[in-house]
């Protein structure tokens, strides 16, 4: 997703190729011969209920029933044994192509961005649909391979989402990089990339900062990147933004985003932004 997340991380996995990156803007290495997608085309699910977080992050703006919203865990578990499926280019929005999709970072110990996102959207979920929303993902396990970025984004506009919230990490190695930032389609391809975009952006990086957040101190501006290259972005038709939740590569925010309490944090501080957003 983000320039600097083009440090390279490697995974390395038996009779696998060595992919990088976090999110769809990290080029992967070259594709062997091309070979027929796997891609994960997963209909819209509705989670069970579990309770609601303590913690004061989460606010207690009105209930939303009715609201549709679609959470896309960055990356996935099967994506670097498969690199031909994942290094296939599809449309990627203002006349580019990309990689289907990409490995994802991970903090120097090795948990890997992608087994991060897949939890914490699920924790997301748990809360949003305890409010009576709708909740969809754009993909059901961490074991599988992508979805390709334009199919993220396709996921989206077929469930009429009401919010579509990407949920990533980042991987600078840059000397004290950390905190997290937000990501939007600027300029705006269409109307939902425009103010209602932007506003999802803004609400989550408030929220995100009223729950104990520090905003990036290596990336964008306050909190907020306005972002030309990400498909996923670029394709929607929906409301959508892109929460980079802080640099894997970091001690401190590598300690938080392995432990579930951590995670459970930075759930509890997206969800109540979506809340709020819809709320508006």
């Amino acid at each position: 997703m983000v320039a600097v997340r083009r440090a390279i991380v490697p995974l390395l996995l038996a009779g696998a190729l060595l992919l990088t990156g976090c999110s769809d803007d990290t080029p992967a290495a070259p594709a062997p011969a091309p070979v027929t997608t796997r891609t994960v085309t997963p209909a819209p699910t509705t989670v069970t209920p579990s309770p609601t977080p303590s913690s004061s992050s989460v606010s207690s703006v009105a209930p939303a029933p009715g609201k549709v919203v679609v959470l896309d865990p960055g990356h996935n578990g099967g994506n670097a044994s498969h690199p031909a499926e994942i290094n296939r280019l599809v449309p990627a929005g203002r006349g580019q192509t990309k990689p289907c999709n990409t490995t994802g970072t991970a903090t120097n110990a090795g948990y890997p961005e992608h087994a991060f996102t897949f939890d914490v959207a699920r924790r997301v979920g748990d809360v949003l649909a305890g409010k009576g929303i709708r909740v969809v993902y754009t993909r059901q396990d961490d074991t599988g391979v992508g979805p390709c970025v334009d199919r993220r984004a396709a996921i989206g506009n077929e469930a009429n989402a009401d919010a579509v919230v990407s949920i990533h990490a980042d991987g600078s190695t840059a000397a004290g990089a950390n905190g997290f930032h937000v990501a939007y389609s600027s300029p705006p391809l269409n109307a939902a990339q425009g103010a209602p975009s932007l506003r999802l952006a803004q609400v989550l990086r408030d929220t995100m900062r009223t729950g104990g957040f520090s905003t990036s101190n290596y990336i964008g501006g306050n909190g907020l990147s306005a972002r030309s290259d990400l498909g996923g972005l670029n394709l929607s038709t929906r409301p959508a933004a892109l929460v980079e939740c802080g640099n894997m590569r970091n001690a401190a925010e590598a300690a938080r985003m392995t432990s579930a309490e951590g995670r459970q944090g930075f759930a509890a501080s997206i969800a109540a932004a979506i809340e709020a957003y819809l709320a508006s």
